[in-house]
């Protein structure tokens, strides 16, 4: 049953087939029966995770597991305090995770609470109220305005009904509905004026309908149902940390596995040869890659909140600096979801109107001069006050008492608020207007007149202001005001009349026509047949939902930064081929693509065309889904911005989901990755830019820790060929590791951005986070910095130092090799001249902090009996900081070379 189309029966065929009756509707004991067989009308979705299954997945990450292992062999061989720090950062990680996971997506919930709590329903021939949970199919609605729809209707009844599906079909005007229109060919969600769905509201006038669906088989059950099968993708950077942790865990027990094959050849004792695997094991993971890469992803995020983006998940930080392609709605994202008037048509001439939004300040211009005084202009006040007062919309204010931070909102339809926006920009209000021409009485507005009039007191007589569609109007009118004088409407008159309202219409505009007629008395009760006629044509006024001029800015910025922006939005084809076109997105038509050509598309041939088309109108949600999935398909990071429930899977599939904090639903905020905390397509690009200084400076600190641990590896590797006693401890490593390199890679976490960062294309998906750049650099560096800790160790050997002498040199050379280097890894390109070596400051604290800790292990004796150091003198030091500064130079003499390659 619900897989009729209920918009192509007759609604007396629709009642006949639910066996219900229009006017006593359902009996009790039908609905209870049926709720027994349909269930509740509410959205259900599937068991989520328990908080303990929660910690337990995040143990499935392969460094993770290695981490692990570490700190068992560390307590194997009785290094409690390693075991103990290992296990302490498992854990915080754990948390954080778990913590994350569970604020992650709550979409399901967000959908129940977007169900009218309580529906009013004909039952038993009388009218009642019952909870909305309680709906089933065949049920009679009653529906008026500010009513929440409780589930998908067929309309049997509608009386001016005009209900807002923004949030669901992403029309950015409510819809006028008419019951008795009959479709017999398939129409889009957005064009069923027949029909009412589950969430949306009823902004105007009043209806009945016959319930068709409910729960789970409305169209917003089935986004809950695509919401519910597509499942949180991982993120790029964590591809690339998953692969990094694997191949240096595989390295690891390779080396591990050859060195101690080797050395039991050399008929090396075996306890002596596990100690060196522990030691090397130790050396070749990143025990503090983890809590930093957390740490440096909760400072990123805490910044995102500064430039108006709130992250939800800590991963998805990166992934927007990667993102090649921006899906974007149209209201209220790329637009500022407020009706604007912009042009008008009166007395053969076209006016423009400037300002923004809602509020009450712009400009009149006529042939590119201002008009000083809109009011000195008879035809221009006569049009604005007729709109003002055949009106039912007000402006009200809020917002704080200084004049730049008051805020505006109409109450009512947006199309009329936008002529009371209009009439105030000239200083003409309604308040004041009432004052002397009260409404006394009207004739509403309905689907079949297209027309709304209202009678005033004028002059000692009365007078009839009318609106409506401009061929209706036009068609009532025998007259025209023209220049402050009522003339007789000539047919040239009436075809520039035509000419305009095309012209206007051509740029997407909604145009209203606006008359007047002179009346000698008032009628007790006005018809229309007697009143609207013989009407006076003023003009015409044409309002548009407009392009915030921020996201123009932003979009050049995407196009600079190899981004590219995608509008898909369920408004109509040439509403949104003019707002791509004032944004900058398109500059013809030949990138458009439309819902029902969309529907004549293999994926195939989606998958081709996606690559070219920048605006896709008149969609619905499962188009978008297919829209993303195409884009991904062709090899691109998606970032999919949306604020209604229609934007909800698309959210969900794209690479990121942004949602907008404002006007978003709850179910676009909970559903998305990110939520922008003022509604503003800029900051998408602000964030953008955050990502990439956030990728890039992942990127940077662990260059940092695999060039540390590396050259631990090589100097463990190369001293046991050699013959050599290991210069170096598995705590000194495991100290190394957690604590002296944490300092400068968390200073390298928060690098400032390069200043060419938004001028570079965005990296491609499959690139590696080390790169073969960053290979060649981390060999170079390691080598050196093993050459410098072993060349000191074997040069105090030679001098017959003690082996704890020699380790201590070994280990603060080490130590000071990886300080310095931590300056030269600030830029993979730039000299850590160019860039300021001091520019910095928390590169400058932690290099304080990690030589502290390497001074108090060498000069606090309960440490040196912990850390198995010695004393070291100040010509010690010389040699230690002597040694130390040769990565570096190599370091900086590298990057010269790779700049001219």
């Amino acid at each position: 049953m619900e897989e009729k189309k209920w918009y192509a029966l007759h609604a007396k065929n629709v009642a006949e087939i639910f066996s219900t009756h229009l006017s006593k509707g359902l009996s009790s004991e039908v609905a209870q029966q049926r709720l027994k067989d349909h269930g509740y009308n509410e959205l259900v979705g599937k068991r989520g995770p328990t908080l303990f299954e929660m910690f337990l997945s995040q143990f499935k990450d392969f460094l993770v597991l290695i981490l692990i292992v570490a700190s068992l062999i560390s307590m194997l061989v009785g290094e409690v305090v390693d075991s103990a720090v290992i296990i302490m950062i498992v854990v915080l990680n754990a948390i954080l995770g778990v913590v994350q996971e569970y604020r992650a997506s709550k979409a399901l919930d967000a959908l129940k609470k977007m169900a009218a709590p309580e529906a009013r329903v004909i039952r038993d021939g009388t009218v009642q109220v019952i909870p909305a949970r309680e709906l089933v199919p065949g049920d009679i609605v009653l529906l008026e305005a500010g009513n929440y729809v409780p589930a998908d209707l067929r309309l049997v009844e509608s009386v001016n009904l005009k209900i807002d599906e923004s949030a669901l079909t992403g029309e950015s005007v409510p819809v006028e509905k008419n019951a008795d229109i009959v479709f017999n060919e398939e129409r889009p969600l957005g064009d069923r004026t027949n029909s009412a769905f589950m969430g949306t509201v009823v902004t105007y006038g009043r209806g009945k309908g016959i319930v068709v669906s409910t729960g789970m088989k409305t169209e917003i059950g089935m986004i809950a149902k695509m919401l519910e099968s597509y499942q949180d993708e991982v993120t790029p950077l964590q591809k690339k940390l998953e692969e990094t942790g694997k191949t240096l865990g595989i390295a690891c027990l390779v080396i591990c596995g050859i060195v101690f094959l080797v050395g039991l050849l050399r008929d090396i004792p075996f306890l002596e040869m596990f100690m060196i695997s522990v030691s090397l094991a130790v050396a070749a993971i990143p025990e503090g890659l983890p809590a930093i890469l957390t740490i440096v992803l909760a400072l990123g995020l805490q910044r995102m909140v500064k430039r108006n983006a709130i992250i939800k998940k800590l991963h998805a930080v990166e992934t927007l600096g990667s993102t090649t392609v921006i899906c974007s709605d149209k209201t209220g994202t790329l637009t500022q979801n407020q009706m604007t008037a912009t042009k008008i048509f009166t007395n053969g001439r076209f006016i423009s109107i400037t300002g923004e939004g809602y509020r009450p300040e712009g400009e009149f211009y006529l042939d590119g001069s201002r008009i000083i005084d809109p009011k000195s202009d008879t035809s221009l006040e006569l049009l604005l006050k007729i709109g003002a007062l055949c009106n039912d919309s007000k402006l009200e204010e809020s917002g704080t008492e200084k004049e730049d931070q008051k805020t505006w909102r109409i109450l009512g339809d947006p199309t009329e608020g936008a002529l009371v926006v209009a009439a105030a920009k000239a200083g003409i209000f309604v308040e004041d207007l009432e004052k002397t021409q009260p409404r006394v009485n009207e004739i509403p507005f309905d689907s079949d007149r297209k027309l709304m009039t209202t009678i005033h007191p004028f002059d000692g007589k009365y007078i009839a202001y009318a609106k409506g569609a401009p061929d209706v109007l036009l068609g009532l009118s025998n007259y025209i005001y023209k220049d402050g004088q009522e003339v007789p409407l000539t047919q040239e008159d009436r075809k520039a009349i035509i000419e305009a309202n095309k012209a206007m219409a051509s740029q997407a505009l909604r145009v209203l026509a606006l008359a007047y007629r002179p009346l000698d008395t008032l009628p007790d009760e006005p018809k229309s047949e007697d009143i609207e006629k013989d009407f006076v044509f003023v003009g015409l006024i044409g309002m548009i939902d407009p392009p915030r001029p921020e996201a123009i800015e932003a979009i050049k910025v995407c196009k600079q930064a190899g981004i590219r922006p995608v509008m898909i939005t369920g408004d109509h084809r040439d509403t949104a081929v003019a707002i791509a076109k004032d944004l900058g997105m398109i500059e013809n038509e030949a990138g458009v693509l439309t819902g029902s050509e969309l529907d004549s598309m293999s994926d195939d041939d989606l998958f081709h065309k996606s690559k070219e088309v920048s605006v896709y109108a008149r969609v619905s949600p499962t188009h978008k889904l297919r829209i993303v999935e195409a884009i991904k398909n062709n090899g691109h990071i998606v970032a999919m911005t949306g604020d209604g429930v229609n934007d909800a899977p698309a959210l969900k599939k794209a690479d990121i989901g942004v949602a907008m904090g404002i006007t978003g639903t709850d179910v676009a905020k909970e559903t998305a990755d990110m939520i922008l905390v003022d509604d503003n397509f800029a900051s998408i690009v602000s964030a953008v830019e955050e990502g990439r200084v956030i990728y890039s400076n992942i990127r940077k600190f662990i260059f940092f820790l695999l060039s540390c641990n590396i050259s631990e590896i090589l100097i463990i590797f190369a001293s046991m060929l050699a013959g050599l006693p290991i210069p170096l401890k598995p705590i000194q490593l495991l100290w190394i590791n957690v604590l002296t390199d944490a300092f400068p890679a968390l200073a390298l976490g928060i690098e400032k951005k390069e200043p060419d960062i938004m001028q570079r294309p965005p990296r491609r998906p499959e690139e590696p986070i080390i790169d073969a750049r960053m290979r060649w650099q981390i060999a170079i560096n390691s080598i050196f910095m093993a050459l410098s800790t072993l060349g000191v160790f074997v040069l105090a050997l030679k001098n017959s130092a003690s082996i704890e002498k020699a380790r201590t040199l070994a280990f603060a050379t080490l130590i000071f090799c990886e300080v310095l280097w931590a300056y030269s890894t600030r830029s993979e390109t730039h000299s850590v001249f160019k860039i300021g070596f001091f520019s910095n400051r928390f590169m400058v604290i932690a290099s304080f902090i990690s030589l502290s800790l390497l001074l108090a292990v060498i000069y606090v004796p309960f440490l040196r009996a912990i850390f198995d150091t010695t004393y070291l003198s100040f010509y010690e030091m010389d040699l230690v900081v002597l040694f130390g500064w040769i990565p570096f130079v190599a370091a900086e003499i590298s990057k010269i070379f790779l700049r001219k390659r």
